[in-house]
């Protein structure tokens, strides 16, 4: 017999989407607007399908995205592969963007001896300088923009990314966005949901234990305020990129606000920008990811999510979960979906975050042939919104 949880989640399945129904398949190489919507239902990676949604919440849209497929180099015997980015900017969008900007591309332009000569492959090692170089140019500009834009070094972002090349998912994550797979069990006959990232949140007690051993000195590491866990009790992650305010003393003074500036002076960074790694084999009943902020798993499980991409049709999943976040979001407000609809940009805040959604198809006889070649691709998260923003 069917749950009744189960219907509510996958019911929307059977349902037809109704903003930009008539566009959505094949639809533009940059996606589409409809509203504070951005939406790209379908696509090819080189090893497989994808789906992309973006909602704005923020009067400026903080999050942005990347999918790429196709040369992980560049240089011309470099690997081949898909990278996703979900870049979720907190203090204004620019850390974010510049990550967008930068990352991939840092990536790519490591020397090819620190690739993997066996196999073609990328390492966890270019990941984590790309990740760190990106840092520093990120910290540089704000240097150099100190005195005229002093309100740059409070701003950050949390860094999702997952790369598949040779047959082989590597995930770095510095923040509080999430990976999860979707793997068929053939013993149950179900799809099961896995978390690959480890999030970094001061209200994971294992975090808090982290920064505490980091910081054996500083009892006020950590505050609980307003029944908030926060670091120095200003922001809840504890690794980011950007955020210069955390990470040198210099930039913690006047002219940045006061409710940014420590009392007193720190010797090395508060959080970290290193993201931590994880190297995984992909295996024939490993069906999807899902790659999104955390304004998507606030209102859904991720056996929930799991189960809804699982359920629906491929074209507009990502639109799916989205909706779907959505409709936690009014639930939890007392609310009708249709009236948290028409809430604008800035206002929208107060009842949801800035969510950004891809969902990753994965087609085993794509990613177990290593591709030297395979569908060119370059799509940014949420382009349409940022042109009218």
């Amino acid at each position: 017999m069917v749950s009744e949880t189960f219907m509510k989640i996958v019911s929307p399945c059977w349902k037809p989407l109704v903003e930009g129904e008539n566009s959505s398949r094949g639809g533009d190489a940059s996606g589409r607007v409809d509203g504070l919507l951005w939406y790209k239902d379908s696509g090819r990676h080189i090893n497989g399908e994808f789906s992309m949604a973006v909602i704005q919440a923020n009067n400026l849209l903080e999050d942005r995205s990347q999918l790429e497929s196709g040369p992980l180099s560049s240089y011309e015997s470099g690997p081949v592969g898909t990278f996703v980015g979900i870049y979720d900017g907190h203090g204004g969008p620019e850390a974010a963007q510049f990550i967008n900007d930068r990352l991939f591309n840092n990536m790519k332009t490591f020397h090819g001896a620190e690739f993997i000569p066996e196999n073609r492959g990328v390492s966890a090692e270019i990941i984590n300088k790309a990740f760190l170089e990106t840092e520093e140019e990120f910290l540089s500009l704000v240097k150099k923009q100190w005195l005229i834009k002093p309100q740059i070094a409070s701003v950050g972002s949390c860094c999702l990314v997952g790369i598949i090349c040779c047959g082989l998912l590597y995930i770095a994550n510095a923040g509080d966005s999430r990976v999860v797979l979707g793997r068929f069990e053939r013993t149950h006959k179900e799809v099961k949901a896995i978390q690959l990232s480890s999030e970094h949140n001061a209200s994971i007690e294992s975090v808090r234990e982290e920064l505490h051993s980091l910081h054996p000195n500083d009892p006020q590491i950590v505050v609980l305020k307003h029944k908030v866990w926060r670091v120095k009790g200003v922001i809840q992650v504890s690794r980011s990129l950007g955020d210069a305010y955390l990470k040198k003393t210099e930039f913690n003074r006047e002219p940045l606000l006061p409710k940014f500036r420590l009392p007193e002076p720190f010797h090395k960074p508060i959080l970290k920008a290193e993201p931590a790694i994880v190297v995984q084999k992909l295996y024939p009943e490993d069906q999807f990811l899902i790659f999104a902020s955390d304004g998507l798993w606030e209102y859904i499980s991720n056996q929930e999510a799991v189960d809804i991409v699982h359920s629906c049709p491929r074209n507009g999943v990502a639109r799916k979960l989205v909706k779907a976040a959505l409709h936690g979001a009014a639930k939890k407000r007392e609310m009708r979906y249709t009236d948290l609809k028409k809430i604008d940009r800035g206002v929208r805040r107060h009842f949801h975050d800035d969510i950004t959604v891809i969902v990753l198809f994965l087609d085993s006889h794509l990613i177990s042939r290593s591709p030297s070649y395979g569908p060119m691709l370059s799509i940014r998260g949420g382009s349409g919104i940022l042109a009218r923003s």
